[in-house]
């Protein structure tokens, strides 16, 4: 998929890994839509890349759907999305203070497989319905975790939710396949992120010391550039690409 003047939607976009791909996909001409439950940080990314922005809850139809609309009035047919909202969370299955509260494990489950699902079905809708661009109408990259496949003691609700993520990958390429629709998933190791930022200078030490090479935390431009490539060539489908320099989790 081209993505000069193509119309483009970044989900999670008002910071790390989302505003880095919002950037880079502005960078080769697409028309970037930043979506993001904070409007305050998705307008400051929209402004910044000359597209616009839409504050909503991946979790929710009507939020998703009015941002694609307002997407489409202001940049015509969806063609490109890269899904990068998500949340994480630390808890064992059972602590100090018993098992880890169900609705604990429901709301990251939520949000980042029910949002991937949402965003996707929602998305894969709108392409289908458009004329193709050359050989393919459109393409969706979610964001899943190497947490999918090496989930560490505490990583339980968030493994389960990203390994989810990368189970839907393969079925939805092969459904839409009919309509020139592809779907790839990234799974990330460790990266420059807000999330990563609340953690004790020590704990990051420890987590980058597990990385082979490069050993440091990803950049969120390296993330991006993958998520163009992806977008570039129309070979890759119903895949999860591990990006994270040879890590593999230890269990903690």
């Amino acid at each position: 998929m081209e993505p000069r003047n193509a119309a483009a939607v970044v989900t999670g976009g008002a910071s790390g890994l989302g505003a880095a791909t919002a950037r880079a996909l502005a960078a080769r001409g697409a028309h970037v839509t930043v979506i993001d439950r904070n409007p305050e940080g998705a307008q400051r990314i929209a402004a910044e890349v000359g597209g616009i922005a839409a504050a909503c809850d991946v979790t929710s139809e009507g939020g998703v759907r009015d941002a694609l609309a307002r997407s489409r009035e202001a940049h015509g047919p969806l063609r490109i999305v890269v899904h990068c909202a998500g949340i994480g969370t630390a808890s064992r299955i059972v602590g100090r203070d018993g098992p880890l509260a169900q609705e604990a494990f429901e709301n990251v489950v939520r949000v980042n497989l029910f949002g991937t699902f949402n965003v996707l079905r929602l998305c894969a809708h709108a392409m289908s319905q458009t004329e193709p661009a050359g050989e393919e109408r459109g393409v969706f990259v979610a964001t899943a975790s190497v947490a999918a496949f090496e989930g560490q003691i505490g990583q339980a609700a968030y493994a389960a939710s990203k390994g989810g993520i990368v189970s839907l990958i393969l079925p939805a390429a092969r459904e839409f396949a009919r309509f020139g629709i592809r779907v790839m998933a990234i799974a990330p190791g460790f990266f420059e992120t807000p999330l990563m930022n609340e953690l004790p200078p020590e704990a990051v030490r420890k987590l980058v010391g597990e990385i082979p090479f490069p050993a440091r935390l990803g950049k969120p431009e390296e993330f991006a550039q993958l998520a163009l490539a992806i977008v570039e060539n129309p070979s890759l489908n119903g895949e999860t690409i591990r990006l994270d320099g040879a890590l593999r989790l230890p269990p903690k």
